[in-house]
Parts: structure tokens; sequence; C-alpha cells
């Protein structure tokens, strides 16, 4: 399975997810990609200090940009069971590439007015990359969501009014097990102290997005 985890929008988390779900298919047995789409190449860096803490990282992971993407990854799909493209920050070439190769889109999305009114643009570009690439399945998740309030609840019935996408049923709280895990090489199933939340809540994705599959 093609993952692509993207956004226009940059800081809604998506690196941090990417890398999570890489882990998390790498620890059930599968030979696992991440391609590192952004020209940050914050997955990469990570999957350096991976390396470095822990020895071989588990994955293979590669950096992808442009047309690259798409031709390159086209070509190693058969090679991998699965395959986590970490891309966007802003509507790039690369972002476009990968809508036209992925099985399935992932757009997190932080509960804030910001970040909503950007995934009308993924709208947008989810309808055009459909003209290429029929079969995509797009899905919303909030994440780095707080704790308390009524924004959580806000932001969802706002997401379900847009066209095209599919909210999943699962909420991504605020937690900072996730950068600590990050800066320390690991996911944060791996992660010590445990935060069960986290580890929960991460369980429940990787479920929607494939085991449903």
């Amino acid at each position: 399975m093609i993952l692509a985890v993207g956004n226009i929008k940059g800081g809604v988390g998506k690196t941090t997810l990417a890398i999570n779900l890489a882990i998390a298919r790498a620890a059930s047995g599968r030979d696992v990609l991440l391609v590192d789409g952004d020209e940050q190449r914050t997955a990469l860096t990570f999957t350096d200090v991976r390396a470095e803490q822990n020895g071989q990282p588990g994955y293979t992971a590669v950096s992808l940009q442009g047309a690259a993407l798409r031709t390159q990854v086209r070509q190693l799909s058969s090679k991998y069971d699965d395959i986590v493209i970490d891309v966007g920050g802003r509507d790039t070439g690369s972002l476009r590439a990968a809508l036209t190769i992925t099985e399935t889109l992932l757009i997190p999305v932080q509960p804030r007015s910001f970040d909503i009114w950007a995934v009308d643009k993924m709208g947008e570009l989810v309808a055009e990359a459909r003209e290429l690439n029929e079969g995509l399945q797009a899905f919303m998740v909030l994440n780095a969501a707080d704790a308390q309030g009524h924004d959580n609840k806000d932001a969802a019935e706002a997401l379900k009014e847009i066209k095209g996408l599919i909210l999943l049923d699962v909420v991504i709280g605020r937690r900072k097990a996730f950068p600590n895990a990050a800066a320390a090489g690991r996911a944060v199933t791996e992660y010590t102290p445990k935060d069960p939340k986290a580890i929960e809540e991460l369980g429940k994705l990787v479920s929607l997005l494939y085991i449903a599959k």
C-alpha cells in the first residue's frame, strides 16, 4: 500500500505521523519504504538520528522531490510491502506528484481555523488528482488536538462538510510523548516512559488506515 501524509499547511504534524506509521508497519513485519518528499528533509534527519541511537532504523528511507518522486515510487512499489510518503507544507510539485500515485492520502489537521481553511485547498488538489488517480482515497485526522474545550468538536463538524474527504474516527492528542520520542529517534510506541493514550491513538489510526483495508 502506498500512503501519503500531506497538507499544504505546515506545522500540522505530518512528519510525526508519517514516521510513526512507517515504524508501526515495520514492527508488524512489513518491508517499509519511507519517502521524504519535503524539501526540509525532516523525516530523513529523523531516520539518521534513529540509526545513530538505535542501530538500523528498521525501514528504508529515501529523499525524492518533484517528478522524481512519482517516477521512483512507481519503480520501487513492487519491492516493498508498504510505502509511506511524507510530503507537503506547501503546494509543491512533490505534493502533486504524490497525489497521482498514492492509494491513500492522510491529511493531518489541527483544530484551528487556519488549518481548516487550508483543507479546502487540499480538497481541490485531491479532486484534480482523481482525474489521473481515480482510486485515491483521502482521509483527514484531527492531530495535536486539545484535551478540553469545544475546538475539536467544532473542527470536526467543519471538516465533515468538505466534499471528497473523509474524517477518520480518531483524534490524536497534543501529547509530549510524540516530540520526545522523535527527539530520541523512536516512535511513540517505543519510547519510555510509555504514554498509553498516545499509543492507543496511534494504534487506532493504523487500524483505520490499514487493517480495515
